[in-house]
């Protein structure tokens, strides 16, 4: 017979439900001498290893007998409360408190059929378990599921729950049971980036000129119940010239019978196969975010090469939805927030000598492609809306469908009308096995225009998708459109102006358009990139063109890149402008020199013979990397000479700052940019940084500075509030605490919690926490110690809490979150003599000290 672990060494953990900032467990190892042995050998008689507890009181014979039953067992544990990680046939479900009692000599889990139901079991297949009150807990889960079975590992705190297979329902991979979407607080949102430039010119005759600009973006919300109203605005002012535009304003509501999103008032239809456009009115569209990730977006990223220190300002429909400075050089811009979901994107590079540089970048979404018995639907009704000032705004009906069917075919059409136009469309999508998925339509439109002329016409349009895994090459897109001649769109039709038929964009509909996008990986050996765009237009013999190229390069630390840029733009003169930009840069860390830090060099040149050298110093400080800076220098022939910039950006948990200067020989300029957000909800008013669509208020009462994981600055504010930025829509989100930045005060009981929101929600975040001491307390009952094994549990008037500890070999107890005063219920055993009361009250030494040691100790008597 093996021998019981006790009769070489018995270890004891006091068990500590909250995370600790520097211990979680308080460990106490008794050895037994080798020559006591022998003494303790179990008989052959006993049915299971026994060890006398009276081993552990021969220093005081007197002291009353204790079970110490429940660590007999190898990994015995007391029942009671835990929290814990739950697998479900080894796949992580949930995170929270279990209750967990003795059963045969081991802990077993306390489920009610609600739960069991959210890991997806199928309770009508077993009437038990349906008949069962939904607060009534279960223990033994074989009793009710066959061969289902629990294994709970107390070092790790995990509960490996096991159910056959048959037993649950069948759903997706990553399947969130809509039961359990969270449609979040009601809060007022806002979201605001102001930037501002102020720039002194001086000219040939040394004449200076003050030039200032200003640049105000507001994203603002209110959420009640299910309902999400938002506005998008803007504020543009140069010179004294000042336009404030709105550009949308809606409210919206998820239906999620239907998988969709009703939204009223201003925003845009779908572009999957129509082209997008805006409209007030009307829409009821499914939301793909509904379904699982197994079973289902975009936004373009604009790339270019700025020659100095410029502005870029990128339009879209008539109106400016992202405008920022950059460094001389290539460029990426990647946190676009634009007004529809596809359509030209205008970019503007204003250079530092007041050069501005235009390109047109189209983008679209990817073919459309559905799984079998997959549904996707718009139906849109209102009016067309429009910020060129000669278009006219008819109401009209749009409506489209798209359907998955058999053999990776997909079905798609749709309908557009109002009273001067119409049009029809009709395509299909296919999966081609190993080479990609394409897909096919056709439009045959009608126009009545505003001078009188009636048109008709047709436009087809291929789009290919493909990613070729063997060589880890990406299309992303490519795709080839070709019109008649009396083919016009919607949005043509609408703003070809009746004054202006001169103008090269009245007087020619669109031909044909083309657009590819390749990505290509070479792993370690570097990273290459194609965008490509064109579009020529009928009886004109010009061109819309646009292409950017280049290679990205790691080597053993050091980052190199190579880029080039071609812009064609048709000329009201008839003339074609062209531009070409050739870019080169190699980046590298300065190591122990100066941590987090890179150094730079920059070339640029363009076909007109300009080129400029840079050299630049960049990287980030403070403890979470939250600030961030770069200094460059510059040197340009054909006159331009030196010019430089410096700036610093900080990120924190109100919000993110950025300011910058630049210079040249003939200006100066400071640029600065604020970006934040503010949330009004039932709980007061939290700062936040920018915000997305859908996020988290994290509500931790009185834990001032605790970080939250996974994030950059962002941490609880004096009252203990944050808000988590950015969330997924209808999936678990993690949202979880740096226990190791709480304060000695604090302490929280579970620092994760899941949250699953809905599409604009703000959720709650909710975390227990604990207010007090950390102290060690020496119980003694009696004129001796508490029994060792009892359990002492904080009183919350006069009621039990969930802050308990087990008392130790000389009546010790640990706990955390401890009032100023207070009482502790123990207990070692049924009976009224084996249960008392401490109370207690910390010396104010203990308190009003900063030099006190965070876990503090004290004796007390317990009656």
């Amino acid at each position: 017979m093996q021998k019981a672990p006790f009769y070489q060494a018995l270890k004891f953990q006091v068990r500590q439900r909250a995370p600790l900032l520097h211990c979680t467990h308080l460990t106490l190892l008794i050895s037994i001498p080798a020559t006591l042995e022998l003494a303790f050998q179990p008989s052959s008689a006993f049915a299971q290893e026994y060890f006398n507890p009276h081993a552990l009181e021969m220093g005081d014979p007197g002291q009353k007998p204790i079970d110490l039953e429940y660590f007999a067992n190898q990994g015995g544990q007391l029942p009671g409360l835990y929290s814990v990680d739950i697998y479900l046939n080894d796949n992580r479900v949930a995170h929270r408190d279990v209750n967990f009692v003795s059963i045969a000599g081991t802990l077993q889990p306390e489920l009610t059929s609600p739960q069991l139901q959210e890991m997806g079991v199928k309770l009508e297949a077993f009437p038990a378990l349906q008949q069962l009150p939904s607060t009534s807990a279960i223990s033994t889960l074989s009793d009710y599921i066959p061969y289902a079975s629990s294994r709970f590992d107390f070092k790790l705190q995990r509960l490996d729950i096991s159910i056959p297979q048959a037993a649950l329902t069948s759903q997706a991979h990553g399947y969130v049971d809509p039961q359990l979407w969270d449609q979040g607080l009601s809060a007022a949102l806002l979201n605001y980036s102001f930037s501002g430039s102020n720039t002194l010119n001086n000219d040939s005759n040394n004449r200076s000129k003050t030039n200032d600009s200003y640049y105000l973006n507001l994203r603002s919300g209110l959420n009640l119940g299910a309902w999400r109203l938002r506005n998008y605005s803007t504020y543009n002012s140069r010179n004294g010239n000042n336009n404030w535009q709105n550009l949308d304003t809606y409210a919206q509501k998820d239906i999620q019978s239907l998988k969709g999103q009703l939204t009223l008032g201003d925003s845009s239809t779908p572009s999957d196969v129509f082209n997008s456009v805006l409209y007030r009115g009307i829409q009821l569209n499914s939301d793909d975010n509904m379904y699982p990730d197994s079973l289902k977006g975009f936004a373009p990223v604009v790339r270019g090469i700025a020659q100095s220190n410029a502005q870029v300002t990128v339009r879209q429909n008539g109106y400016i939805i992202y405008q920022t400075y950059v460094s001389a050089g290539a460029f990426t811009i990647t946190d676009l927030y634009p007004t529809s979901s596809s359509g030209d994107l205008e970019i503007a590079i204003t250079e530092s000598d007041g050069t501005v540089r235009r390109s047109t970048q189209s983008f679209s979404a990817v073919p459309v492609m559905l799984r079998e018995g997959r549904l996707k639907y718009s139906v849109t009704a209102g009016q067309y809306r429009s910020n060129a000032s000669a278009a006219s705004k008819p109401s009209f009906m749009q409506s489209t469908l798209i359907y998955g069917l058999p053999y990776d075919y997909t079905l798609y059409g749709g309908l557009l009308a109002s009273g001067k136009y119409n049009a029809t469309t009709v395509g299909i999508g296919h999966t081609l096995e190993g080479w990609g998925a394409v897909s096919v339509d056709a439009t045959q439109a009608h126009a009545k225009l505003r001078n009188g002329s009636s048109h008709q016409g047709q436009s087809y349009r291929f789009l290919y998708s493909k990613t070729i895994n063997t060589t880890d090459t990406t299309f992303t897109l490519a795709g080839y459109r070709y019109s008649t001649s009396g083919y016009y769109d919607f949005q043509e039709a609408n703003e070809i102006d009746p004054d202006n038929f001169n103008n090269w964009r009245g007087t020619s509909t669109k031909r044909s358009k083309t657009q590819l996008s390749i990505n290509q990986s070479f792993g370690d050996k570097g990273n290459f990139y194609l965008n490509g765009y064109q579009q020529s237009f009928w009886r004109q013999n010009k061109y819309e063109r646009s292409l950017t190229a280049g290679y990205d390069l790691s080597y053993r630390s050091i980052n190199y890149g190579l880029a080039y840029t071609f812009t064609q733009t048709p000329l009201d003169t008839g003339r074609n402008n062209k531009d070409q930009q050739l870019s080169f840069k190699v980046q590298f860390p300065l190591g122990k020199t100066l941590p987090n830090s890179w150094a730079s060099y920059n070339f640029n040149a363009s076909k007109q013979g300009s080129s400029a050298h840079d050299v630049g110093l960049s990287g980030t400080a403070l403890a979470d990397n939250n600030l961030s800076y770069s200094i460059q220098q510059r040197y340009a022939n054909q006159g331009v000479g030196s010019s430089g910039n410096a700036n610093a950006n900080y990120k924190g948990t109100y919000g993110e700052a950025r300011i910058g200067y630049n210079y040249d020989t003939r200006s100066q300029q400071v640029n600065y940019n604020l970006q934040g957000g503010i949330v009004a909800h039932p709980y007061g008013v939290t700062l936040s940084q920018q915000h997305g669509e859908t996020m988290a208020l994290v509500r931790a009462p009185d834990a001032a500075g605790a970080k939250v994981k996974n994030t950059t600055g962002v941490k609880t504010d004096s009252r203990g509030y944050a808000v988590v930025p950015y969330l997924s829509t209808y999936r678990k989100n993690r949202v979880a605490l740096d226990t190791a930045t709480l304060t000695d005060d604090v302490d929280i009981e579970i620092n994760t919690k899941t949250v699953i929101p809905t599409k604009g929600a703000l959720v709650l975040a909710d975390f227990k926490t604990r207010i007090g001491k950390r102290v060690l307390i020496s119980l003694s009952h009696g004129g001796k110690p508490v029994p060792f094994g009892a359990t002492a549990t904080l009183l919350d008037n006069s009621t039990h809490s969930n802050n308990e500890g087990v008392v130790g070999l000389e009546g010790e107890v640990y706990l955390s979150g401890v009032p100023q005063s207070g009482a502790l219920h123990v207990k070692w055993g049924d009976k009224s003599g084996q249960q008392c009361t401490s109370h207690f009250i910390l010396p104010e030494l203990l308190v009003e000290q900063n030099a006190t040691p965070a876990i503090s100790s004290l004796s007390s008597i317990c009656q």
